[in-house]
Formats: C-alpha cells, sequence, structure tokens
C-alpha cells in the first residue's frame, strides 16, 4: 500500500505543474506588466483542453493499459517543456503572451489532461474502499505542492533564474515521472491484471453513466461547490497586489505559504476519512467554516477599497490579509480531499469499462466550475465593481452548503 501511495504521490504532483504555472506564475507576470483584470483572466482559457477530457477517457478505458498513456502523456509534457525552454520570455513592452508561447501552453494543456485521465484511471482501479481516503489525500496534496512549486516557487526564483533554466528543469521532471510511470511495479501489475473491455455504443455510453447512482446530483454539486471559493481566490491576490504587495513576496505567500496551509487542511480531511467519518456528513461543516472565513476575507477587502489602504510592509492589515488567504487554502483544501473521496466513491459504484470516462466526468464538470467564475471574476470585477461582485461570490459560497440537503442515500 505504501508504494501503491508514493507511486501515486509523485505522479500528481507532477501532474500540478501545469495548474501552478498558469494559476500562480503567468497572471503575476502579467499583471506586473500593465494588463486589465479581464485579460488575466481570460489567458486561463488556455485551460480549454482540460474541459475535453470526454473525448479520450473512454479510449483510455478501452485501448491499451493505462500505463502505457500515463508514460506517454508525461514524457510528452517534457518534450513541451524543453520546446518552451527554446523560446524568451516576454518582453517588458509586450502585450500578452508571445503566440508560440501561449500554442506550447496550450499542448502542455493537452497532455497534461490526457496525464489526468490515465492517473485518475489507475487510482479508481488501484484504491480499495477502505484506502479512499488516504489516497485521495495524497491526490490533493501532491498535486497542490506541485502547483505551489510551478507558481509560487518558480515566481520567487524568476529573478535569478532564466526563462530557459525553468523549462528545463521542468522538462527534465518530466522525463523522469514518465520513467516511474513506465517501471513502477505496482502499474506494471495492475497493467497486467485489468482486461480489456468493448466500449459500449457512444449513446449507451452517456446513458451508462447517468445511471451510475448518485451521478446526477454528485455532478451538480462539483460544478457548483468552488464557484464562489474560485471567484474570490483568483481576484484577492491581484488586489492585493493593487493595495501595495510586492509581487515575488505575494506569489511566495499564495503559492508555497498558502498551499503549505491547503496541505494541512487535505492532511486534516484525509486523518478524518481515515478514522471511518463518512464524506458526506463531514461536508457540512467545513463548508460552512469556508463560508464564514470567505466573508471575513471580502470584509477586510472592502475595508481595504473603501479607505484606499495599503497592505505595504509592517502593516497589520498585511498580516492579516495574508492570514485570511492562507485561511481559506487550508479549509479548501479540506473540502477538496473530502469531495474527492466522494466523486472516487462514487466512480467506483461504475462498471469497471467506464471508471475512467465517469470520473473524468465529474473532475471535467468540477474543473469547468472552477474555471468558469476563474476566468470571469476579472471581467466581473471590471464591469460589475468590487462590492457587488464580492457579494455575488458570498452567496455563490452558500449555495453547496443548501444542495447537501439533497444528497442520495447511495453516498451516505
Amino acid at each position: 500500500a505504501r508504494a501503491k501511495l508514493l507511486s501515486m504521490a509523485a505522479l500528481y504532483l507532477v501532474q500540478g505543474l501545469p495548474y501552478g504555472l498558469q494559476s500562480g506564475l503567468l497572471p503575476m507576470l502579467l499583471r506586473v506588466r500593465g494588463l486589465s483584470l479581464t485579460r488575466v483572466g481570460l489567458a486561463k482559457g488556455l485551460y480549454a483542453p482540460w474541459l475535453f477530457k470526454l473525448l479520450w477517457a473512454p479510449l483510455v478505458d478501452t485501448r491499451g493499459p493505462p500505463r502505457v498513456w500515463l508514460a506517454l502523456s508525461t514524457a510528452a509534457l517534457g518534450v513541451v517543456c524543453a520546446l518552451l525552454a527554446a523560446l524568451p520570455p516576454a518582453e517588458a513592452g509586450q502585450v500578452g503572451l508571445p503566440i508560440s508561447a501561449a500554442v506550447l501552453l496550450l499542448l502542455l494543456n493537452v497532455g497534461a489532461a490526457v496525464q489526468d485521465v490515465a492517473l485518475d484511471t489507475l487510482a479508481v482501479q488501484l484504491l480499495e474502499p477502505t484506502e479512499l481516503g488516504p489516497g485521495n489525500t495524497v491526490q490533493v496534496v501532491a498535486y497542490k505542492l506541485g502547483a505551489a512549486l510551478a507558481g509560487g516557487g518558480l515566481l520567487a526564483l524568476v529573478p535569478t533564474l532564466s526563462w530557459p533554466l525553468l523549462f528545463l528543469l521542468l522538462s527534465v521532471t518530466y522525463l523522469l515521472a514518465a520513467a516511474l510511470a513506465w517501471a513502477s511495479p505496482a502499474l506494471q501489475q495492475l497493467s497486467q491484471s485489468q482486461p480489456l473491455e468493448p466500449a459500449p455504443h457512444p449513446g449507451h455510453h452517456l446513458q451508462a453513466l447517468l445511471a451510475v447512482p448518485g451521478t446526477l446530483w454528485m455532478a451538480g454539486f462539483v460544478l457548483t461547490y468552488k464557484l464562489g471559493e474560485q471567484g474570490a481566490g483568483s481576484l484577492f491576490p491581484l488586489l492585493l497586489l493593487d493595495h501595495g504587495a510586492s509581487a515575488p513576496e505575494l506569489g511566495l505567500w499564495n503559492g508555497m505559504g498558502a498551499v503549505a496551509c491547503s496541505i494541512a487542511g487535505s492532511s486534516l480531511g484525509g486523518a478524518l476519512l481515515a478514522r471511518h467519518r463518512q464524506p458526506l456528513p463531514l461536508l457540512r461543516p467545513v463548508l460552512q467554516l469556508r463560508l464564514v472565513g470567505l466573508a471575513c476575507q471580502t470584509a477586510l477587502l472592502f475595508h481595504l477599497d473603501a479607505l484606499g489602504t495599503s497592505v505595504g510592509p509592517g502593516t497589520a492589515l498585511k498580516g492579516l490579509a495574508l492570514l485570511s488567504l492562507c485561511l481559506q487554502h487550508f479549509l479548501g483544501g479540506l473540502v477538496t480531499t473530502v469531495t474527492f473521496t466522494l466523486m472516487m466513491r462514487c466512480s467506483q459504484l461504475a462498471h469497471s469499462a467506464l471508471q475512467a470516462t465517469h470520473y473524468s466526468l465529474l473532475a471535467t464538470l468540477e474543473l469547468l466550475g472552477k474555471l468558469l467564475l476563474g476566468t470571469l471574476a476579472g471581467a466581473l470585477a471590471d464591469s460589475l465593481g468590487l462590492w457587488p461582485c464580492f457579494s455575488l461570490f458570498l452567496a455563490l459560497s452558500a449555495v453547496p452548503t443548501l444542495y447537501l440537503g439533497l444528497a442520495p442515500s447511495s453516498l451516505a
């Protein structure tokens, strides 16, 4: 079991690198160059390949071992990073990303999305019901750690390391991970033991997916549970930047510091689940705590906006802002781990030939919910104003708590 979890941890860590690169590093660099919140938000459109995972999930389900898909997609990510290393960074006077860099980042997301389907397929097949809590803790913690290393960690290193060296390091990391995916004894044993089953007709495929107990409710929950959190979380660091926080310091806190708190929250979630706590009853108090934390963060932001106060070095407001940032990541990590455990439990109720596609469906909807507000948050703030925008985020954060009352007994 330990070897299984260690292999999953290493692979989920490298899977988080593209997300951290584009959610942590890229927005800060674009904002420093003077782009509007709307244009910074629209750069997240590079995540689009993640929304089409359902196109190749049936192939991973039925066309060859998931281990092969995992190793090849991870190696492809190493090649794309090597190509990115050959490109110069955007010049100071340039608006937005160079076209070549944008295309390669799009290809990076294509490879990462294929890798995600293959790795999630292996996780669904590898984990026993009693291992769902620890397994999903490893998944969430390792993914967030990889995102932090590529986001906050790289942002702190940008003044020291060159653009080519940063992407060469990422390329080497991916190639080593591809070797691990190919050579891991646990993954080889799984590949040999899994029979290849014929894919159902596409129309019957969708019908079979939706017929899995709890799927419709789970789809609605994962689509909405992160809306308010993601909208506020994508804007709050940028608004602190506007109020005097330095980009390297904010990148470090919003990357390494905040993710350390997120890891602590995820670990707490895993510990509670390991002590035979059911994920569904655990969600209600966690979502309520997250709502209270977001309300406090919103009140602080309104105070800064109303008074035009700076969060420069040595101010008490800066400490409160960073504390609020870390608290939301702690609660976000806790709710994510519990939710992913519930998602995997739902997918294990599906037929083995549908599990990758079923989990990809839920994961795609989960990502869609996060991207929707993460992409549009800047446009909402620019058009509606700060106060109506964050009031909307608060209302959206209250919806999942109410929605829990409609949960089916199959997931209890």
